[in-house]
């Protein structure tokens, strides 16, 4: 019986494990989108979008089957319990990605970002690229030091976040009332995302080491 219920938990972290990857190809797609005004990608990242929904469901229907038929406790509990919150977790970052695809094609053939915030938007993609890889690379190894990155990443999204709002409010803004609603929504998806993956990060430190809180950079 304790075998079934290992291999069962296996399960679980082979799934997360291919939810962070398809993370990983979502904000990627996202990113590359709305800096090449590529539709066909936006759409494609828009149409993903399922498959990591479906993950999600899939989960959490499993991960309640456990704790109702096994009653797990100590370790056990700890890992289905994290299971579930990073799913949530990782579900919602495809969720952001698809956001930003979407902006790409409500604004195709024109730009997605505005003139004026490409080069911040192109390090808000960047940046989120690298914590969906750091994720990705946590849930599969749970390497605490690749947590860490994922804090500092989320500084610097915070921070291009406020520079977004600094540059639609200035005087010197010159785009449309729709440019000024992407903007702001686009600069949004991109920080919450690092925020997701922050709190991915602080799972897998629970999970590690049974304590909750700020990451070690």
């Amino acid at each position: 019986m304790r075998k079934i219920f290992e291999a069962e938990l296996q399960a679980l972290g082979d799934d997360l494990e291919q939810m962070a990857e398809l993370v990983l190809k979502a904000i990627t797609g996202a990113s590359n989108a709305l800096q090449t005004q590529d539709l066909t990608l936006a759409q494609q990242v828009i149409a993903d979008d399922q498959a990591i929904d479906a993950l999600e469901r899939d989960l959490d229907e499993r991960c309640v089957l456990l704790l109702a038929q096994q009653q797990p406790v100590a370790t056990d509990l700890r890992v289905i319990v994290s299971v579930l919150r990073m799913s949530a977790s990782l579900e919602r970052m495809g969720d952001l990605a698809r956001h930003i695809a979407e902006v790409s094609r409500r604004a195709f053939p024109n730009p997605g970002s505005p003139s004026q915030l490409r080069d911040t938007y192109e390090q808000m993609g960047e940046a989120a690229q690298r914590v969906a890889q750091r994720v990705y690379e946590i849930v599969t190894s749970h390497d605490l030091e690749e947590a860490g990155s994922i804090e500092r990443d989320d500084d610097l999204l915070d921070e291009l976040h406020n520079s977004v709002f600094t540059t639609v409010l200035g005087p010197d803004w010159k785009g449309s009332a729709q440019e000024t609603v992407d903007a702001t929504l686009l600069s949004r998806y991109f920080e919450r995302f690092g925020d997701h993956g922050v709190s991915v990060a602080r799972r897998v430190q629970y999970l590690v080491t049974g304590e909750f809180g700020p990451v070690e950079a």
